[in-house]
C-alpha cells in the first residue's frame, strides 16, 4: 500500500494529517523558528540557514524575517533572490524561482489545494501542484500565487493580485483574478 507521503509527492490527492506529511512540515517548521528567531543583523547566519533549509539557491539571496514554509527542501531560487517581510511559500510541490526575482512583503505562493467537496475536505484531503516563476519576476506585496501557476520571464505582479493561472513573459499582471494589463518591452538580457 503506498504512503500519503508516496501520493503527495506523485501529484495525487493526500491526507495532510498524516504523520508523514505531518513530519516533513515540522522539520520545516523548526527550520523557519530558527531562522526567524536569528539576530536581524546577522545576515551571515541568515544566508548559512536558510540556504540550508531550501533545496538549491543561487548567489546573493536575501530573505527578510518573518519567512514560512512547509518543506523548504522543495524551494529551487536563483542567483538575486530577495524577499520582503512575512513571505509564506507552501512547497508542499516543487517551487522554481528563476534569477533576480523580487517577492514583496505579505505575499503567498502556494503549491496546495483542497478539494470542491466537503466530503473530501472533512477527509482532511489535499493535493499539490508545482508553481514555477521565471527569471526578472517582480511580485509586489500581497500577492497570492496559486498551486501550479507558472509566470514567465520579465513579469511584475500588481500588488494585491491573486494569480490563478498561468502568465506569459514581458507583461504587467493585476487584479483578482490577475490579468495581463500591460506588455513590456522584451529587453536585451542586462549584463552582470
Amino acid at each position: 500500500m503506498r504512503s500519503e507521503l508516496d501520493k503527495l509527492d506523485a501529484g495525487e490527492e493526500y491526507h495532510f494529517l498524516d504523520p508523514g506529511v505531518v513530519a516533513r512540515k515540522e522539520t520545516a517548521t523548526a527550520a523557519c523558528h530558527e531562522f526567524n528567531s536569528l539576530d536581524p543583523r546577522d545576515v551571515e547566519a541568515q544566508v548559512r540557514v536558510i540556504t540550508a533549509l531550501f533545496g538549491s539557491s543561487g548567489a546573493d539571496i536575501s530573505v527578510q524575517q518573518p519567512f514560512r514554509c512547509d518543506n523548504g527542501a522543495n524551494i529551487h531560487v536563483g542567483q538575486g533572490f530577495l524577499t520582503n517581510y512575512n513571505v509564506t511559500i507552501l512547497d508542499i510541490a516543487p517551487v522554481h524561482i528563476g534569477d533576480y526575482v523580487m517577492i514583496g512583503p505579505n505575499t503567498v505562493i502556494t503549491t496546495v489545494g483542497h478539494p470542491l467537496s466537503r466530503r473530501g475536505r472533512r477527509a482532511m484531503m489535499a493535493k499539490a501542484d508545482p508553481v514555477t516563476i521565471g527569471s526578472d519576476v517582480w511580485i509586489g506585496g500581497n500577492c497570492v500565487i496559486l498551486s501550479g501557476v507558472s509566470i514567465g520571464d520579465n513579469v511584475i505582479v500588481a500588488a494585491g493580485a491573486v494569480v490563478t493561472k498561468d502568465v506569459p513573459s514581458n507583461c504587467v499582471v493585476a487584479g483578482v483574478p490577475a490579468r495581463v494589463v500591460k506588455e513590456l518591452d522584451p529587453e536585451p538580457e542586462p549584463e552582470s
